[in-house]
């Protein structure tokens, strides 16, 4: 196979959201920054729902996006935490795929702490092949070939094969 033609992970996003600002806020910094041995940044909200509580700009949420040897690594984990199994209908049209984790403590290392509670997350991971920056650059950015981008059957055989998850067709 060519090099070029070989699919890559890009990043992978971890995001929790707990929906209020807070002690439960700085419980979910701290599992994700113990899971991942990176510093979280915070998530605002974007519209006031007085029915929720939630205020415009509050901070109601965590993410951290990951890149190279640090999110394959994080990935392997995650798969596995989440089952080892992803279905079809989680790929989109460019390959990228998401799957969420029901509990932290699925993780290796991680207990259970009755003051810190349960949380669960959503990991989203984007896969690419090489040559895609050049459709991203603003200086002499060009178009690239439909053979160069991610489809999801190929982001399916590589998971498959790097990963050794079991894709589940549609329900």
């Amino acid at each position: 196979m060519n090099v070029m033609q070989e699919a890559r992970i890009d990043k992978v996003v971890v995001h929790i959201g707990v929906g209020e600002s807070g002690i439960r806020l700085v419980n979910a910094e701290t599992i994700l920054t113990g899971i991942t041995k990176q510093s979280p940044v915070r998530t605002n909200a974007k519209k006031t729902l007085p029915s929720f509580g939630i205020k415009k700009r509050e901070p109601i949420g965590i993410k951290l996006t990951m890149r190279g040897k640090a999110a394959y690594e994080f990935l392997e984990t995650a798969l596995k935490a989440a089952g080892n199994s992803v279905r079809a209908s989680q790929f989109d049209r460019q390959g990228n795929f998401s799957f969420g984790v029901e509990e932290h403590t699925d993780f290796p290392g991680m207990k259970y702490d009755p003051e810190i509670g349960i949380f669960g997350m959503d990991v989203t991971v984007a896969l690419r092949r090489a040559g895609y920056r050049v459709a991203c650059r603003r200086v002499a950015g060009k178009k690239i070939p439909s053979r160069q981008k991610m489809n999801p059957t190929d982001a399916m055989d590589y998971v498959r094969k790097r990963f050794g998850v079991a894709i589940l067709e549609a329900a």
